[in-house]
């Protein structure tokens, strides 16, 4: 579904990815680990097309897509939920769902909303509610709702646990779990090294913007390196 071959990013003369090489295929959960700093919320936004790629091909579907523009990115079906989840201040919970159908040409959402308010019941209930006023969960639950607005087939996830209580971790995990055996492909971004692989197919884990090792995710796990390196171990 997505393939990625000898991607580079630079930031002005600092390079931040050097010749990544990585794939996604339909229907899998795959985890890209890694410490602070390493390249991997870089490599996200230039898969989305907010970041213009120093050198490499990002194929999506068969398509090419490293010079596509990031409106045309998200209506191909592929869609980003950041770092820092960024809800829209200022409108409500309801509003901001609506924004993540902005791109669609079909205009019926009400199936989306009931199955979103079915997964997140709380938003329901906040959904007349302003979205800077959500605790640190509720926001992250708006973004990933948001972001199935658009009805996406790959979605991509930037630290979804970042600042989140621990009770929270879990059930956003088991969301992102449930999106999946849904039909919905996941791209994941995490520093909860542990977590992400537990329900990963597959993970790469980058360092200083190389990828440095993969496996499915339960060898990655397993392996003593990553253990000690990410797990704690």
């Amino acid at each position: 579904m997505l393939k990625i071959e000898n991607l580079s990013v630079h930031y002005g003369v600092i390079q931040a990815v050097r010749d990544v090489s990585f794939h996604v295929e339909q229907g899998e959960i795959v985890s890209l680990i890694g410490a602070n700093g390493a390249g991997k919320t870089t490599i996200l936004r230039t898969i989305s097309g907010l970041n213009r790629p120093s050198s490499g091909k990002i194929v999506f579907e068969g398509n090419e897509i490293q010079k596509t523009l990031p409106q045309k990115i998200v209506a191909s079906g592929l869609c980003q939920v950041p770092e820092g989840r960024h809800v829209f201040s200022g409108l409500t919970v309801q509003e901001n769902l609506e924004m993540g159908a902005f791109l669609r040409k079909d205009k019926e959402f009400k199936k989306e909303y009931d199955m979103i308010f079915e997964r997140f019941p709380i938003l329901k209930e906040r959904r007349n509610q302003d979205a800077a006023t959500l605790s640190g969960g509720e926001q992250q639950m708006l973004a990933m709702g948001r972001a199935l607005m658009s009805k996406p087939k790959l979605l991509l996830l930037d630290e979804p646990s970042m600042g989140l209580a621990p009770i929270f971790i879990q059930e956003i995990f088991n969301i992102i779990q449930e999106i999946n055996k849904q039909g919905t492909t996941v791209l994941l971004i995490e520093q909860n090294a542990k977590m992400a692989l537990s329900i990963a197919d597959r993970g790469y884990v980058l360092e200083t913007g190389s990828i440095v090792l993969s496996g499915s995710g339960k060898d990655l796990i397993d392996d003593e390196e990553v253990k000690k390196a990410y797990l704690g171990g």
